[in-house]
């Protein structure tokens, strides 16, 4: 196999350098021997399909390969950069959770509870009537008491994960 992690490093270390404009290549295409040539198509198409670099390679029919001018896009420069660039910026999940949401989520588990009709009653009154600064409040001592017994809730994020991950 031609995929070098090394080698693919030192290629966007090297498109950075031209960045934002293509790196003139053609003269190193021309020293390079046809194993390293596919080494080099092999490595810079694998980057281009994570959407690192536009690679500019092109295989004709006969399977001649035919080289441009390559260029690191933004996503790679930010792959390089050691604070992960602004795509660690801009991709941040950010998470809201309405007042209301919070109050039937947490309603719901007081209907599931083995507790007396009576008293579910009472508690669900006194959670619809909270402001909402209340439950907000009492959502973060609710994540703080699931966070607090992790034993039982580790086996629910890794079935969740593999769930996922499938």
């Amino acid at each position: 196999m031609n995929l070098d992690r090394t080698y693919q490093r030192e290629l966007l270390e090297m498109l950075a350098q031209s960045y934002p404009r293509p790196h003139d290549i053609r003269r190193s295409l021309h020293d390079m021997d046809d194993a390293s040539s596919e080494r080099y198509a092999a490595n810079l198409i694998y980057l281009e399909e994570h959407g690192l670099v536009e690679s500019a390679i092109q295989y004709g029919l006969d399977g001649h390969m035919a080289s441009g001018l390559p260029r690191i896009t933004a996503k790679g420069m930010d792959f390089l950069a050691d604070d992960g660039g602004l795509s660690a910026i801009l991709g941040v999940v950010t998470v809201k959770l309405h007042e209301e949401t919070l109050k039937e989520l947490i309603g719901v588990r007081i209907e599931e509870s083995d507790l007396p009709a009576p008293e579910k009653s009472r508690l669900l009154d006194q959670l619809k009537s909270l402001p909402a600064e209340a439950v907000k409040h009492l959502s973060l001592k609710l994540i703080d008491a699931g966070l607090s017994h992790w034993n039982s809730a580790l086996p629910v994020i890794e079935q969740f994960v593999h769930r996922v991950g499938s």
